[in-house]
């Protein structure tokens, strides 16, 4: 076997190109900053601030900020004394580099210089947005601040930590960069920056997707793409694997500390390798592998976590073209071993299954693909933990993840939700494009975002399928000894979940619903401080997935509530001063931060300032 390859070669070379972005970027920053004043004036008086760190490793010599743009006027805003929660969303600036190269060639000649003849083409920085979202509160739906990062621009921001506890810091990545920010909400609306990773940390994976913060405030963080140079690789447990490169495969799992430091790399890939036909890869690797970890959750009193794999992500971040097969889509689930923190080790892989009566003819479309999401049970009683296929449509559940072999078994269809969406609408589940579901605290709800289908992507007289949000009742299904449910066996036991609510959203425009969400796990209490809570009371969508893959959505967050029974309604008076219209749009002339057009926003997280948190 080749010898592993270390960091140092490769290393150099992209710390010199990572360099190079970096003062391009400082330009960029510093002409942001000269034409700050003049743009900014419907906001009024906009406080600026900036907190820097140092990266880490071969770039610890250059610094990283967070840039805060403070809207005066909603900073301190409250109602009878009480405090302020917050939306915080990760959002990319769009730009030319959001346009596929075919459209660009498609251009009139007249636009064929398209930075200075396109709406948004010029790069700008990406940032956290901090909205208001305390009921009651006059400045509720308002921008009150937005935290530009620099010097790296062109990240494609992505996700976050699923939930967010007091004392957290507030992990966010690059998809297109690999890089993961580590910021501190501490004192909201203020945010600072803890530290960064960049791709020279974390040279056993790319495309960071993920991230689950520990009780001690480390977090674990997907990387979906291979290692950054291909070849073998050496893991922080001494273990080698072979991979084909940045956006490739195999993937693995990173441990932070804080400060975005790596504590850790551990590979996805099992040793021996994964089954040949349905684990491919546009560039043959060493020993097929479907290891490309997108959703992760874990129980830490299970000592146990699990990753959904989704697909090898080479066919997300390059130019899109059809996937030369339907078998990069991944049909597996990890459970993970993580009793040694530090060196997680797959203890199982799972192939999802189809069902065996129905004859799929494209097998991107079978029940099992592209499992996007994991949702785990949490009270100390339960085990199970559901996944989600963005293309098959369909959730699975297993009822203990600790079992040396977990049996997993689809127990919802999402094209069952379609007509609550919209009652003119079919219930194909197909490539339903479904994405984060997450169970309560309590484990009576799992609650789930559906983008739907495009008309035409079946057929050619496929009239699509509707969007919006969903609340499953699943207390039959956990709180069962021996659960029967089964939609390939059994689809009339009575176990299975059933629909508690629905909320359609652009439900009149197929392909067009929600891709990601959160849930409101904080509620004020009666001493007037927030306290967590184990049944929310507020979801959060965005429509956004990721440029040039045909979901770029209306660029819009929403919010809706969420009753006691399960029952959603989306918020119509949610939405900000600027753009008073159904949904908070990020499609706008100026932010705080200057004249820089629209926005895409992909992650939502509901946060409180440590102050107000007890």
């Amino acid at each position: 076997m080749a010898k592993p390859h270390t960091k140092r070669p490769f290393a150099v070379t992209l710390v010199a190109v990572l360099a190079s972005t970096y003062l391009l970027a400082s330009t960029a920053h510093a002409d942001t900053e000269a034409r700050f004043v003049k743009h900014t004036e419907a906001y009024g008086d906009v406080v600026v601030s900036t907190s820097t760190a140092k990266g880490n490793g071969e770039l610890s010599d250059k610094a990283f900020t967070v840039t805060n743009h403070v809207v005066s006027e909603y900073a301190e805003q409250d109602t009878d004394g009480k405090p302020q929660k917050y939306l915080l969303v990760w959002a990319g600036d769009e730009n030319i580099a959001d346009t596929a190269v075919d459209d660009v060639e498609k251009f009139p000649e007249s636009l064929r210089d398209p930075v200075n003849k396109v709406r948004n083409a010029s790069v700008g920085p990406d940032f956290l947005a901090v909205i208001d979202v305390t009921k009651g509160s006059p400045s509720y739906g308002r921008l009150v601040n937005t935290a530009t990062v620099g010097p790296l621009v062109e990240n494609e921001p992505h996700h976050m930590q699923y939930t967010w506890h007091r004392g957290d810091a507030v992990y966010a990545g690059g998809l297109f960069s690999s890089v993961t920010y580590s910021f501190d909400v501490s004192a909201l609306p203020e945010i600072k920056l803890n530290g960064v990773s960049v791709p020279t940390d974390t040279m056993g994976g790319s495309v960071p997707d993920a991230y689950w913060v520990l009780s001690d405030g480390t977090a674990y963080a997907t990387y979906m793409g291979g290692p950054v140079v291909p070849g073998p690789y050496r893991y922080s447990d001494g273990s080698v694997r072979t991979g084909n490169g940045f956006a490739g495969g195999p993937g693995m799992v990173v441990r932070f500390d804080r400060n975005a430091k790596v504590l850790s790399e551990s590979p996805a890939a099992t040793p021996a390798g994964e089954d040949p036909k349905r684990c491919q890869s546009m560039v043959p690797v060493g020993k097929p592998s479907c290891a490309n970890p997108h959703g992760i959750q874990l129980r830490e009193d299970l000592d146990t976590m699990v990753t959904a794999d989704y697909v090898e992500p080479r066919s997300l971040i390059l130019d899109p073209v059809p996937p030369p097969s339907p078998y990069l889509f991944r049909r597996t689930v990890r459970i993970w071993d993580i009793s040694d923190r530090d060196h997680p080790k797959v203890r199982s892989v799972s192939y999802l299954p189809n069902d065996p009566d129905e004859d799929v003819a494209d097998p991107r479309y079978e029940d099992s693909s592209a499992v996007m999401e994991v949702a785990v049970t949490h009270q100390p009683d339960h085990k199970g933990a559901f996944v989600q296929t963005m293309k098959g449509g369909g959730i699975f559940y297993t009822p203990d993840i600790t079992a040396p072999k977990p049996q997993w078994r689809k127990v919802w269809d999402d094209g069952a939700a379609f007509k609550a969406f919209n009652p003119d609408s079919g219930d194909n589940g197909a490539d339903a494009n479904g994405g984060w579901i997450w169970v309560s605290e309590n484990d009576r709800f799992l609650y789930h975002t559906i983008m739907g289908r495009h008309k035409g992507t079946l057929s050619p007289d496929d009239p699509g399928a509707p969007g919006g949000v969903i609340a499953l009742d699943i207390s039959k299904l956990v709180n069962g000894e021996d659960p029967e449910c089964d939609l390939h066996a059994k689809p009339k036991a009575n176990d299975c979940p059933t629909l508690a609510g629905a909320a359609g959203i652009n439900a009149d425009e197929p392909g067009k619903g929600p891709h990601f969400g959160n849930a409101d796990n904080f509620k004020l209490g009666p001493d007037g401080k927030y306290h967590e809570t184990d049944q929310p009371t507020m979801l959060s969508m965005t429509d956004y997935f990721v440029a040039r893959s045909g979901h770029g959505g209306d660029h819009k967050l929403w919010v809706s509530t969420v009753s006691e029974d399960g029952q959603i309604s989306v918020d119509e008076e949610f939405n900000d001063l600027f753009v008073p219209e159904r949904g908070w749009d990020f499609n706008r002339d100026a932010w705080p931060h200057g004249p820089f057009g629209n926005a895409k926003p992909h992650h939502s997280l509901f946060v409180v300032a440590d102050k107000d948190v007890r």
